[in-house]
């Protein structure tokens, strides 16, 4: 069922799936993504229905229409909107499983507000800082967004899936590569003139600047999970993923398909959600 918070400079829209307090005494599991709203988690949610899940459309993306006069989505702002979601729901610390932006966010809501987390499953978080070669990943960052801002939706997300899909490093190699064609990926080449994509504007790039505030995380009374898919190999997301958890003193868990292996089908990229949630539900405890 959907809700409605009305915060400060948005109107919040999340949605309850089970009882409030949830059964049995167990947590809330929040389920959080970023620029992915709510949608993107309905297969996973349907596999917990043991469990009382939250999802929401974080502020400025979907159904979330913010007020505030910005376009820039920060995990400060976003975790800020959950910790006041959280206070709302009014059932106690929950657990959180976030993918990929939303990773970032549940990291930033641990450091900033620790006592509304028991247990955070950060499933690949996209973070340069934490690269041994964050200068090139900013600067792979910037080509992907040239492309958009010079070619359109088609022209961004070709160079942006040749980011994602690159082994290893960054190198002279990675940026001597010329660039792809749309049409090679099956994307539209032409233009259709918007320029506000959360994924391949400059709008989001506080996720990826994001430094984790290893202290505040390893001093949290809240257990932190760094996740990582089995099939990301050694591509952007499993590099940060491990160095995130290196940070923080651990080794990133293995889960099973790649960066969207919770999904089944709602855009396209389906991974392995059946078994992604029995490691989920074996992490959580």
């Amino acid at each position: 069922m959907a809700h409605l918070l009305a915060l400060p400079g948005v109107d919040l829209v999340y949605d309850v799936r089970g009882p409030l307090p949830p059964a049995g005494g167990r947590p809330v599991l929040l389920m959080i993504g970023q620029p992915m709203t709510a949608e993107g988690f309905a297969t996973l949610a349907g596999l917990f229905t043991d469990r009382t899940v939250v999802t929401y459309d974080p502020r400025g993306l979907g159904r979330s229409v913010r007020s505030d006069g910005r376009v820039d989505h920060t995990p400060q702002q976003q975790a800020a909107d959950l910790h006041l979601l959280i206070e709302a729901l009014d059932a106690g610390p929950v657990d959180v499983f976030g993918s990929s932006g939303g990773a970032v966010t549940g990291l930033e809501l641990v450091a900033t507000h620790p006592g509304d987390v028991r247990t955070l499953v950060a499933h690949e978080p996209p973070i340069n800082p934490v690269l041994p070669d964050a200068e090139a990943a900013d600067r792979a960052r910037a080509a992907f967004n040239t492309a958009y801002e010079t070619g359109g939706t088609g022209a961004g997300m070709a160079e942006f899936f040749r980011v994602t899909s690159w082994p290893g490093e960054f190198t002279d190699e990675y940026f001597a590569q010329p660039t792809p064609d749309p049409a090679a990926f099956g994307l539209p080449t032409e233009d259709d003139g918007t320029r506000d994509n959360p994924l391949l504007s400059k709008n989001s790039w506080a996720v990826s600047d994001y430094r984790p505030d290893a202290e505040a995380l390893k001093a949290a009374t809240s257990r932190i999970v760094i996740a990582v898919g089995e099939e990301t190999g050694d591509t952007y997301t499993a590099r940060t993923a491990r160095a995130t958890a290196a940070l923080l003193g651990q080794e990133a868990a293995v889960f099973p398909s790649h960066h969207g292996g919770f999904t089944g089908g709602e855009f396209g990229y389906t991974g392995k959600p059946e078994e992604f949630a029995v490691c989920l539900r074996e992490v959580l405890g």
